[in-house]
């Protein structure tokens, strides 16, 4: 009994710990969307859906493959690997149909880069996303 409530604990602790740690989705204040589904979400972060609807260029920013954010999103939010995110991206550079969405190093350069580049999107740990992005939610 003791075992199982120790595993229970344990088990309850590491998901309070992730959903602290959450990444969400954030956009540019120009884009007015307050939800995507999670399969135009797949095509805009696989470089597949390069425009919004209203012809606007969508410009994608990503942390690095190794990123414990970078890692939550993909896998929380896009329900894929992060390494078939890079797949997707290779595919599209090598065939010369697309492009790697840009990356950036931090948070802080994530929140800048997004603030200031018109159609663009990422994700933000809760901790940084203030007015100056919109939080979007996944359907």
């Amino acid at each position: 009994m003791t075992t199982n409530y120790r595993a229970f604990a344990v088990g309850l602790l590491l998901c309070l710990s992730s959903s602290a740690n959450s990444v969400d989705l954030v956009i540019n204040r120009d884009i007015d969307y307050e939800s995507l589904s999670r399969n135009t979400l797949r095509s805009i972060f696989s470089m597949r859906m390069t425009q919004w609807p209203n012809g606007k260029p969508i410009r994608v920013f990503v942390m690095g493959d190794k990123t414990s954010q970078h890692a939550d999103f993909s896998k929380h939010v896009l329900g894929v690997f992060p390494h078939q995110l890079r797949r997707a991206w290779n595919r599209q550079i090598y065939s010369g149909m697309g492009q790697a969405p840009m990356k950036v190093n931090t948070e802080a350069e994530m929140l800048e880069q997004i603030e200031n580049t018109p159609g663009a999107i990422g994700y933000l740990t809760e901790d940084y996303i203030n007015e100056r992005v919109r939080k979007l939610s996944v359907e």
